[in-house]
């Protein structure tokens, strides 16, 4: 188990190094994200302190819910890289689009969360229910210190 937590770790610090090299086939982006999240499943399993009965119900509509979440933002981070990449060639309209995207983008999250925190309330207590979004934050501050630990390694060693 520690061990394949540390080898998670370990490729997800190395992923943007890899990223440089060479562009990841779709094939391997989806290896990495299924990678990503058994490993946030397992911290968010174990942050909540969830029973069996409980990861075998709660996982696959929190999965089901990240899916979501993670389709409207590649939807909105898509419409503003093909803006960008017009340049000056992009309409004010189609500016005015990708910008009203990003904006609105948190408040569509926050809908999918609504929706699937009722479901959440069938299978986790009020105690989980209060400790899961403090649990996403300290995963998402783990990577980022993580990442931030193996920059300043690869600085110190040129």
């Amino acid at each position: 188990m520690i061990k394949k937590l540390l080898f998670i770790l370990i490729a997800l610090l190395l992923l943007p190094i890899a990223m440089t090299a060479q562009k990841p086939t779709d094939r391997e982006r989806q290896v990495w994200m299924k990678e990503m999240q058994q490993y946030k499943n397992d911290y968010i399993s174990r942050k909540l302190e969830l029973s069996e009965e409980q990861k075998t119900k709660f996982l696959p509509i929190y999965n089901r819910m990240e899916s979501e979440i993670r389709k409207i933002s590649d939807q909105t981070m898509r419409m503003e890289r093909e803006v960008r990449k017009k340049g000056d060639a992009a309409t004010d309209l189609e500016c005015e689009k990708a910008a009203e995207a990003q904006f609105e983008l948190k408040a569509k999250e926050a809908q999918i969360e609504i929706k699937y925190f009722k479901e959440f309330k069938t299978v986790l207590s009020p105690r989980q229910l209060l400790k899961l979004k403090k649990a996403e934050r300290d995963f998402s501050r783990e990577l980022m210190k993580k990442h931030t630990e193996k920059q300043n390694k690869n600085r110190h060693k040129k």
